[in-house]
């Protein structure tokens, strides 16, 4: 999905307020707690909100409104305390923005590549023995 397109979905969703309050937001960060963001959406977040800290990661992509709406507005959560019910919103480095004045998403800060190391010595795996015998 390209940037202006995740923009209109982000602008239509059931998170649009959160996403155009971060658009209207001039500050680089936002702290805040899980009540003031739930007064900006104007409903309570979902329970999973808060005792799953990936309900907050930024992955815009992975089919997740929430997420879309503040990567979209060219923001990323940090600091997300569950305990405190609280996090930071930071804006996305303005160094790349685009002449619209929006904020670039990079597939990196979308989905963060992981090192997961070497293979170990003499590792081997057939197709099968990874997807089974009819090749799903």
């Amino acid at each position: 999905m390209n940037d202006q397109l995740m923009r209109q979905v982000a602008a239509r969703g059931k998170y649009a307020p959160l996403f155009r309050h971060l658009i209207a937001t001039d500050a680089r960060q936002w702290r805040v707690t899980f009540r003031e963001v739930e007064a900006v959406l104007g409903f309570s977040l979902p329970n999973s909100a808060r005792v799953h800290r990936p309900w907050w990661s930024n992955q815009a992509n992975g089919g997740h409104s929430h997420a879309l709406a503040w990567c979209a507005a060219g923001w990323r959560t940090s600091a997300v305390d569950l305990m405190a019910e609280a996090l930071v919103f930071e804006r996305v480095d303005d160094a790349a923005a685009s002449k619209d004045g929006q904020q670039p998403l990079s597939i990196e800060e979308i989905f963060p590549p992981h090192d997961f190391g070497a293979w170990p010595e003499g590792f081997s795996a057939s197709r099968e023995q990874i997807y089974g015998e009819d090749g799903r």
